[in-house]
């Protein structure tokens, strides 16, 4: 057993390759090449131990791997967290198999018997990429596109992590960021969105491998996606280098040393390939993309390749050949002497390096959030939570530098602008991105940012396009990254635009994915604690759902101010035992208090909940939540949306939850006339708690 945790059975005895067929040729670029022939068996012998996986692409892209891998990427086995390390995202992550296979060669923590249990429950070798279940994954990659535009996120992070922290003659931040796509995530149009953006922002550091096979699931992909692809990139403003021959090193070796001297373009290298290349009867072939060789072809396919070895068996000397560890060291070490010299120039940009990658927030955040707290209820504003978010970035902004965030065109309406917005542009010493109408890109290439380090990024758009967004916010919340969604224009209160911008679903939905914080605040106070608890998570994103009309301030206790972070607290009661609990969220606050105040008048005590995040609720302790809503006292909900959630509220009781909601779509009216149309009404409130009490 070796240090590199390879639990191989190779032995003295064994034959090398070169011993078993010492007819084949075995130069760079041909089949039986030893160093992809390792890289090639590993992938066909996982995806069919497993009896499940795409072999195609690992063997399709064997011989691009090689020369990126092998001579190119800047990486550190040992330390897969180093900061100044390349970025390598495989976007077409179907193919997992390929860099469960390079990290396992090139010295990673992932020995063989991960990749023998592929697939497998609790494996470390899942069926695509999952960021921060495998070393040295960066991202996770499954939806197609993504990977691609998270690859354009970190691109930009470093361009401007670098733009903030490098000085003259001691660059700290100074990597590049890799991707391997496919047809399937160029023909998403998320790759439009972020592909297009890169370009104007000029991101030379961004080099991506295109995996031209012209084969998708269903075929050919010339019956559906004919593009001119080089041509559509050149538009964009990329470096393209055309027509480049994927199974010959020395084509894309050149190919990409063309890449990386291009330092003002992202460069696309178009890479011709056999899809599942070397087996002999299913190479070319769709059913190489998404199933097993079977072990009758993979045994061909060990014999065009020359390789004798038993499946998952690789020679010390193939494995010499991929091994990054010593390499990798040294680069890292000469990263750390600079940083040596950086921190003794420069200590206090040192420290605030250190910090930033960390995660940390700094030191005068609580200082200033206390400060901005103290304003806010001393001023007690009436106004649209976007416009308290706005002055909460504001007043929190100088405290996190760290900030990187802006809006998909909407910057204005969204309020997303604030004192110290530097606008980033081809020039990347800025903090605000204008995205342009680019929702789903956008919210992906946040992900990368993230998952970059050194940055906390924002987004914002209108609630009713999170469509566009979601899924990209569902990889936010599977990855545990801190990015953080303004949303705006909530519900009905967004009056003319009508039904098409009325997002009467939207909240409900987004609660439906798991790990995600969805804040709809009622007012300034509650904007603010939203933001502090979105800055403060580690673990995940959140959602700040965000009002376009004025909202007034409500009065609190310093008890009631902290309880906010509970997600759910006692804004108001009545004298007296409440016979009924009303239950609100955002602007519908206002009208629970109101139908309060008008059934105190008639004798019935109530109890106001304000709940700005249900999932900060159910993570309190039953006990917590029991104290909030005891048993036999009925629960009247209200909210501007969809009503299905609110239902199972407090968990399975016989009195059951009434809600006041909306379950059709609205319509384009002035904001005035349409609450009452749809029962938010202080009557309609009232007579629904009188009718929850009997």
């Amino acid at each position: 057993m070796t240090a590199h945790a390879r639990t191989t059975q190779a032995t003295a005895t064994q034959a090398t390759t070169a011993d078993a067929v010492p007819t084949l040729d075995r130069s760079p670029g041909s089949l039986a090449w030893p160093v992809t022939a390792a890289l090639r068996a590993l992938a066909m012998d996982g995806v069919e131990q497993a009896k499940s996986g795409h072999p195609g692409a690992p063997l399709g892209m064997a011989d691009i791997s090689a020369v990126l891998w092998r001579e190119h990427l800047r990486h550190n086995p040992a330390d897969p967290a180093w900061p100044d390390r390349d970025r390598f995202v495989l976007s077409n992550g179907h193919g997992s198999m390929l860099i469960y296979a390079l990290l396992h060669l090139t010295g990673y923590d992932l020995p063989v018997a991960e990749l023998k249990r592929f697939r497998q429950v609790h494996s470390r070798t899942p069926g695509h990429p999952e960021y921060g279940m495998t070393p040295g994954v960066e991202t996770t990659t499954g939806p197609l596109g993504q990977g691609l535009a998270n690859a354009v996120g970190m691109a930009l992070a470093e361009k401007t992590l670098a733009a903030q922290f490098n000085r003259p003659g001691l660059a700290i931040v100074d990597h590049r960021t890799f991707v391997f796509l496919g047809d399937g995530c160029l023909m998403e149009g998320v790759s439009h969105e972020a592909c297009s953006l890169a370009g104007r922002l000029g991101l030379g550091k961004l080099v991506a491998y295109y995996d031209d096979n012209g084969i998708s699931i269903d075929g050919k992909v010339e019956e559906w996606f004919a593009d001119d692809t080089p041509a559509r990139f050149e538009a964009y403003g990329w470096h393209v280098v055309r027509n480049v021959d994927g199974h010959d090193p020395a084509a894309v070796r050149a190919a990409t040393e063309a890449a990386l001297a291009q330092t003002s373009k992202p460069s696309l290298i178009c890479c011709k390939t056999v899809i599942g290349r070397g087996a002999p009867t299913k190479q070319g072939h769709q059913d190489t993309h998404g199933a097993p060789l079977g072990p009758d072809e993979i045994a061909r396919t060990r014999t065009a390749m020359g390789w004798d070895h038993a499946p998952f068996e690789i020679p010390e000397d193939i494995y010499a050949q991929w091994d990054a560890r010593k390499v990798g060291a040294a680069r890292q070490q000469a990263w750390e002497a600079r940083m040596v010299a950086y921190e003794r120039a420069y200590p206090t940009e040192a420290a605030e390096f250190r910090r930033r990658l960390k995660g940390d927030l700094s030191p005068v955040f609580a200082d200033t959030y206390a400060a901005a707290l103290k304003t806010t209820l001393e001023k007690a504003e009436t106004v649209a939570t976007r416009k308290a978010s706005q002055q909460a970035l504001a007043a929190l902004a100088p405290a996190v530098p760290e900030f990187l965030g802006g809006s998909a065109d909407l910057a204005h309406s969204n309020l997303t602008t604030f004192p110290g917005a530097v606008p980033v542009t081809r020039d990347p010493a800025g903090n605000q991105i204008y995205y342009g109408v680019r929702e789903f890109g956008m919210s992906a290439m946040a992900n990368g940012i993230a998952l970059h380090g050194g940055f906390i990024p924002f987004v914002a758009t209108f609630l009713v396009f999170s469509d566009y967004a979601r899924n990209a916010m569902r990889m936010s919340a599977l990855m545990g990254q801190r990015v953080i969604y303004i949303l705006t224009h909530d519900s009905i209160g967004l009056g003319e635009d009508g039904p098409t911008h009325q997002p009467v679903e939207h909240v409900e939905s987004l609660r439906l994915i798991p790990n995600l914080d969805v804040w709809r605040p009622c007012d300034t106070v509650e904007t603010l604690a939203a933001w502090h608890a979105a800055l403060t998570r580690t673990d995940g994103p959140s959602a700040l759902i965000l009002s376009r009309q004025n909202l007034p301030m409500w009065p609190r206790s310093q008890a009631q101010v902290a309880a906010i972070a509970g997600g759910g607290y006692v804004l108001r009661e009545s004298e007296g035992v409440p016979r009924a609990i009303l239950v609100a969220t955002g602007s519908e606050v206002k009208l629970a208090v109101a139908a309060a105040e008008a059934l105190d008048t008639a004798g019935i005590a109530t109890r106001i909940v304000s709940m700005p995040c249900r999932e900060r609720f159910e993570a309190l302790t039953e006990t917590e939540r029991a104290a909030l809503f005891p048993k036999g006292v009925p629960v009247v909900a209200v909210e501007a949306g969809v009503t299905r959630g609110w239902r199972g509220l407090t968990g399975t009781r016989e009195e059951g939850v009434t809600v006041v909601g909306i379950d059709r779509f609205g319509e384009s009216a002035p904001e005035k006339d349409l609450w009452p149309m749809f029962g938010f009404t202080v009557e309609k409130v009232a007579e629904a708690v009188r009718r929850a009490v009997g």
